[in-house]
This record gives structure tokens, C-alpha cells and sequence, in this order.
């Protein structure tokens, strides 16, 4: 093994076992039960993207006879899959996590987060939370997240600033914050950072409508014509819990899935979050129209809203990631977890074992999470031509042994504390647990300024 230089962009890295995750299709991953496991491979890195995939020897071997000078690794005892792509969450509201715990959605909303959030929020306070929440989804295997807050401008800035993929989504609702005074003003914030971002390799940006009960029938439809026109995505809230169906019914005389269909906001772009509640109609309305589905197990759970019977929707066709949702109404941004959570559930709920195994579940946290992000194409899987965002799991710990099976290892244990080594677009930016672009020190010292500010409510 040769030491390696960062900043060159041609490399070839190798581990134990490489899982590059197979079945992009719905039917394959309902009937996957296993999943090719490479072992002694290597990864061919070029200009960011993967080149090859082979047996690490023989990929030395090949590559060294065009460079000889080319950097190569290899991680004895270590599992190298995709990272992990985190479908949803608050990166900000890191700041919260511990703030208001065992609360239901409502009262937690409107008696603890909401005033703190008035009293507190700013530039800084996003700014200070996201690159909390960075570092901890690095840290855990996260290569790529979705975020919806305000201030997304400070959330955009880190992203790219720290070379971690992020999907920006601008907050839209009707009553002022300390973002925006009213809709328009969201609306005009949000189009220029998308205009702002609009070439960016790393950060894309798009509408974030809060939820059904926050948002206006106008402010829906102007989402809807605008996100076809500038062809970009939507991601909202979705019949989080069984209060906020029964209130659309009596206020809109249909479900909050009928009511956006109705207005045009279903639809190949349109990312639902939670859906712990449907029914035929409603998961018929979600398929016809190709709208993805993002499952968070954790943050469902811990506010009693509900369990989203992910297996109905992938049934259906639909498109389906994993988020862990912030951690002020989780606490831990551990994709891992929440990957193990959502086989666990799945498997209770239904009063199956072999419901939701731990193959499906990790293609929930990678390619399917990808593709329900629409990034299917460039992110999820170890394969020639996507993007090299890459982890490397260390099995060399007491909780992580014997490898009788490397996935099971993933889903079943604490993997996300053993995460070792990370690259995104092929440039390292976690290296034997440490944080290459992240100042740990100071980020420490700003969360701690945080919590004290925080503790004076």
C-alpha cells in the first residue's frame, strides 16, 4: 500500500468485502434475499467517478502498467459499500437534539420547538446546526442528504463548502418566520438560491412546502407550476399522522394525498415524507402519479405518529429512501440506525420475520434512497460511471464480530460507529475516523455557545 495524496483525483481503492448494491428495479429488490459481496476488490477512481471494479490485484496490476505513480489503498478487514443517502431530515435543528423529548408531533411543534425556533433561529444558529449535522452524517457513512429549513442559503453554503452532496429544500409556508414575513417573500428567497446553485456539482435546490396544514391551496399550485418549470424537485410533509388526515377530510372533503393530486403537486418530482397513513386510494393516487416516498422510522416512533407500512408502497411501484428527519424529534442522524429501525418495524408490524430483510433495507439506504431523491443516476450503487461517493466500514471491533454476513453486519448492528473512511465525488473527507474538511474543535465550542444561549428559554 502506498500512501495517498488527497488531492489527486485518479485512485484505486480495495477492501475485504465490496458490496456495490444491485436491483435498482422495484421487483428485484421485493425479491432480493441476498446481494453480491465482492471480496478482496478494488474500485477504480477517475476524475471522481468510478472506472472499474475487479479484483484488487489484478486492478493494481492493470492501472500501475498506465500510471505506475497512481495512489492505492487497500482496508484489510473493512466493508466498502455506497454512502449512504439520507432522504430527509432538519440538519439544523441539530442544535435541538435533547431540546423537547417525549412529546407527540402537535404539542412538541407548537409548545417547545416553534417558540425556540422564533426566539433563536438566524443565520448563524443554520449555519452552526448544519455543519453539526455534517459532521455527524459523515461520521456515520452520510454522503448525501435532503434538508428542509429555514435559512437554506447557511445549509447550501455548508454543503458545499465541506464537499458533502446535498439536496436543498427552500421552506414554504403561510405565516411569517424569521426567515421570511410572508409567502411571496419564501418564494423569492428560494428561487434565488436555486438560480444561485443552479451549476453547482454538489448542492441542487427546490421547494420544500412545510405540509398540508401549513400551506395554502395558491401557494401549492405556484409550487407545482414552478418546480415543472424550472425542473426541479418537491419535498413536503405527507399525512404524518391521523389528526392530519381527519383534518383534511373535514376542512377539504379529501385526504391531503387526494387534495395534492388534485392541485398537480403528485408527481415524478414530488418526494412525501412519513406517510404513516393511506389507504388504497391513496397509495393508487401516489403510484399512478410516480411521486417517491420517504420512510423515517425514528422520528414516526419517538412521536407516536404512526408506521408507514413501507412494504405496501414498494408493492405499489413506488420509489422509497430512508431519512432519519432532524434530530431534535429523533436524536441521532445515524442513517445505519434508522435502516435497522425500518427492518425491525417492518418485521413487527406485519408479524413476519422476513419481512423487509437486511439486503432490502440497505438498498433503502443507498440506491433507493438515490433513486427516490431522483439521483438514481449519479449516486447509490458502486457502478461504472456514477459518482465515487464511498464508505469503508471497519469490522475490526468486538460489536462487529465474527463476519458470518457483511450486510447483516450493516443493518443489524452499530455500523455507523465504525465508519472509518469516506469519499465523495473519489476526494476523502473522513480518514480513519477524523474529519478532513470540519474543524472539530470550533464546531464543539460553537454547539456548546448554542446550548448555553438555548438553555436560557
Amino acid at each position: 500500500m502506498t500512501s495517498s495524496t488527497e488531492a489527486k483525483n485518479n485512485r484505486i481503492i480495495g477492501a475485504s468485502w465490496v458490496i456495490p448494491i444491485d436491483g435498482d428495479t422495484h421487483g428485484s429488490l421485493l425479491r432480493a434475499e441476498t446481494a453480491t459481496i465482492h471480496r478482496d476488490h478494488g474500485l477504480l477512481i477517475v476524475d471522481g467517478k468510478i472506472a472499474q471494479i475487479a479484483p484488487y490485484t489484478e486492478l493494481v496490476a492493470q492501472a500501475q502498467q498506465a500510471d505506475p505513480d497512481i495512489d492505492v489503498e487497500f482496508f484489510a478487514d473493512h466493508i466498502m459499500l455506497p454512502g449512504l443517502v439520507n432522504c430527509h431530515g432538519h440538519a439544523a435543528m441539530s442544535l435541538l437534539r435533547g431540546f423537547a423529548d417525549d412529546y407527540a408531533l402537535m404539542p412538541w411543534l407548537e409548545q417547545h420547538i416553534w417558540p425556540a425556533e422564533s426566539q433563536w433561529l438566524n443565520e448563524s444558529f443554520v449555519r452552526d446546526g448544519t455543519t453539526l449535522a455534517v459532521a455527524e452524517m459523515l461520521l456515520a457513512g452520510t454522503t448525501t442528504f435532503s434538508d428542509m429549513y429555514f435559512f437554506p442559503e447557511a445549509s447550501a453554503e455548508v454543503a458545499e463548502s465541506h464537499g458533502v452532496r446535498a439536496q436543498i429544500n427552500f421552506p414554504i409556508i403561510e405565516f411569517s418566520s424569521n426567515w421570511a414575513s410572508d409567502t411571496e417573500e419564501y418564494f423569492a428567497k428560494g428561487l434565488d438560491l436555486f438560480d444561485n446553485y443552479r451549476h453547482s456539482k454538489l448542492v441542487s435546490v427546490g421547494f420544500g412546502p412545510h405540509a398540508p396544514y401549513t400551506v395554502s391551496d395558491a401557494s401549492f399550485e405556484r409550487v407545482a407550476v414552478l418546480a415543472e418549470e424550472i425542473d426541479t424537485h418537491i419535498q413536503i410533509h405527507l399525512q404524518e399522522s391521523a389528526a392530519e388526515v381527519a383534518d383534511s377530510v373535514r376542512d377539504h372533503g379529501a385526504s391531503p394525498i387526494e387534495r395534492l393530486h388534485r392541485l398537480g403537486v403528485l408527481g415524478p418530482r414530488t418526494q412525501a415524507v412519513h406517510l404513516t397513513q393511506f389507504n388504497e386510494r391513496d397509495i393508487e393516487l401516489l403510484a399512478q402519479s410516480n411521486t417517491s416516498a420517504v420512510h423515517c422510522p425514528a422520528s414516526n416512533a419517538k412521536l407516536a405518529s404512526g408506521y408507514s407500512a413501507i412494504k405496501q408502497l414498494l408493492a405499489a411501484g413506488l420509489h422509497v429512501g430512508l431519512g432519519t428527519d432532524g434530530a431534535a424529534s429523533n436524536n441521532t442522524l445515524d442513517l445505519f440506525d434508522s435502516a435497522r429501525l425500518a427492518a425491525l418495524q417492518a418485521k413487527l408490524h406485519s408479524s413476519d420475520a422476513t419481512a423487509l430483510n437486511a439486503t432490502q433495507s440497505l438498498h433503502l439506504a443507498t440506491q433507493g434512497g438515490a433513486n427516490a431523491l431522483g439521483l438514481g443516476e449519479q449516486i447509490g450503487s458502486l457502478s461504472i460511471g456514477k459518482q465515487a461517493d464511498i464508505i469503508a466500514i471497519d469490522t475490526r471491533q468486538p460489536g462487529m464480530q465474527p463476519v458470518h454476513n457483511p450486510i447483516s453486519q450493516l443493518i443489524y448492528t452499530q455500523a455507523g460507529s465504525a465508519v472509518n473512511h469516506v469519499w465523495i465525488d473519489g476526494e476523502a473527507v473522513v480518514r480513519s475516523r477524523e474529519l478532513l474538511n470540519i474543524d472539530l474543535a470550533e464546531l464543539l465550542a460553537n454547539t456548546k455557545a448554542w446550548r448555553d444561549k438555548l438553555a436560557k428559554r
